[in-house]
């Protein structure tokens, strides 16, 4: 896919150029010597490009016998340039060729990176957004033609190569587990139900030399998973919880857990949603395609440590014995809870799976989930929600999602709010004691049984989906946090 070329220009070929206000990294750019440099100041003045941030201006630029299509960039102040804005307009640029119907593109390296980044950060990005600005959902249209894609990339670079080549490695690892999650998301509940969510699991493992167990309802019941059981109770397909195991260490030791809520469908059981609320709840497993893009990832490039990954899986129906509001239930912690709404199924089935995470080993948890509305009603559709026991860990991640453009906002996780989740007459815990603080309610039942176990819980219902297309993808699944525990894992 990407070739490190030193050669000049080729008949036909398109060429990607970048431009910034003030320190460049590389003068070559703006000499003369350059095929197209001595024409760069004057198609400045004409007006024909700009340096206006995600200004995308075409140029045919005739050179003897050969025509090349020149597209200059526009990146803004060089020294300014945030990664993530970076990220979005090299974005934009791909998806504004590959619509003209460029499938081979050419970049010139040096003056794409601004001084705000490193060689390697450039080409991270640029080995990341190529796949995930361009990427198509699948579809189930018998008519559809197979759609165009960028199947080349040349950087024009003049260093050393070995400089470019395993950032370029690790930004297309990145991108892989990112369409992972939102291929998994995008497929409807009657295709992909829990055996086939624990069947792409199996398939992972397979690839990447995982370790993988599948628990079935049997093996739920002796391990006394009543949450994730009852959840289960209405509906015609068996549970799953997927774990899957890489060890990049030598013992089973200072291991990172990854728990992603696997609701394949949510109908809200007896407390059911509404004829509008329901469409789109194919993507309540978004926590669970966020934690099997990650294993992607980090199956890819093998980093030095040890990462858990557990997926407890159902989905949420109606029937004759289906769980009910009232219902008590008893969690594999042992802890018992008053059900007051079953359409709270997902921290239902987080509390067995962070329970399971603990019993493995597990000396950190991030769970991840499409948990709340209240999360959306707060933060709306740009930011993830976050709760935490542990500062520093926190603080951790939070630095690496702003990185890899997943930004996450904490919400109070203190006594107060503990409390609320422990307010009931008959059981140890409540999975939905108020309508107030909502998506802080849903965190912190999930942290009751986490306990002392270092903690990150993030809330994705408000960005695992894009309401429309965007600079990095199309819309629909976003893969959101896919990148984040990979980027946690491999720091």
């Amino acid at each position: 896919m990407f070739i490190i070329q030193k050669n000049e220009l080729e008949k036909d070929q398109t060429l990607v150029i970048g431009l910034y206000k003030g320190k460049t990294r590389n003068e070559v750019s703006n000499k003369a010597d350059h095929p197209w440099g001595e024409a760069l100041e004057a198609y400045i003045k004409s007006g024909d490009v700009s340096y206006q941030y995600k200004n995308l201006s075409k140029i045919l630029y005739p050179s003897e016998d050969r025509l090349t299509r020149l597209y200059f960039i526009g990146l803004g102040v060089s020294e300014e340039v945030t990664r993530n804005a970076y990220r979005k307009a090299i974005g934009y640029a791909f998806k504004s060729m590959l619509k003209e119907g460029h499938e081979e593109i050419s970049l010139d390296f040096d003056s794409l990176c601004p001084a705000s980044l490193s060689l390697e950060e450039c080409a991270e990005i640029i080995g990341e957004t190529v796949f995930t600005s361009t990427y198509r959902l699948p579809s189930f249209k018998t008519d559809e033609q197979e759609p165009k894609s960028i199947k080349k990339v040349n950087l024009v670079y003049e260093g050393d190569e070995r400089v470019l080549s395993d950032a370029l490695k690790k930004g297309y690892a990145l991108a892989e587990g990112v369409n992972t999650a939102r291929r998994l998301v995008h497929l409807p509940a009657n295709i992909l139900t829990p055996t086939e969510l624990a069947e792409f699991a199996r398939t992972l493992a397979e690839d990447h030399e995982f370790e993988i167990d599948v628990l079935d309802k049997e093996d739920m019941e002796k391990l006394g998973m009543g949450a994730l059981l009852a959840v289960n109770q209405g509906s015609v397909e068996p549970p799953k919880m997927i774990v899957l195991r890489y060890q990049g260490l030598d013992n089973w030791e200072d291991v990172t857990a990854f728990v992603g809520k696997g609701i394949t469908y949510d109908t809200g059981g007896y407390s059911i949603k509404t004829k509008t609320g329901m469409p789109g709840m194919k993507g309540d497993m978004g926590g669970a395609a966020a934690v099997l893009g990650a294993m992607d990832t980090i199956g890819r490039l093998k980093p030095k440590k040890n990462v858990l990954a557990v997926i407890p899986s159902s989905d949420n129906m109606i029937s004759g014995e289906a769980f009910k509001p009232d219902d008590v239930i008893s969690s594999m912690s042992g802890k018992t809870i008053e059900v007051l709404n079953t359409d709270a199924e997902g921290r239902l089935a987080l509390a067995d799976g962070v329970t399971y995470a603990k019993s493995e080993k597990a000396e950190r948890i991030f769970d991840v989930a499409t948990l709340t509305g209240g999360v959306v009603t707060a933060l709306g559709s740009w930011m993830t929600g976050a709760m935490t026991n542990d500062q520093i860990l926190f603080a951790e991640l939070q630095s690496i999602a702003e990185d890899m453009g997943e930004p996450i906002w904490q919400l109070p996780y203190n006594d107060d709010y503990k409390a609320q989740v422990r307010k009931s007459e008959i059981a140890d815990l409540n999975n939905s004691p108020t309508r107030k603080a909502h998506a802080i309610m849903g965190g912190a039942f999930v942290g009751a049984f986490v306990e002392d176990t270092p903690w990150v819980h993030l809330d994705i219902a408000g960005t695992s989906i894009a309401e429309s297309s965007h600079d990095l993808g199309p819309k629909g699944p976003t893969g959101v946090m896919a990148k984040t525990l990979a980027g946690y894992v491999l720091k």
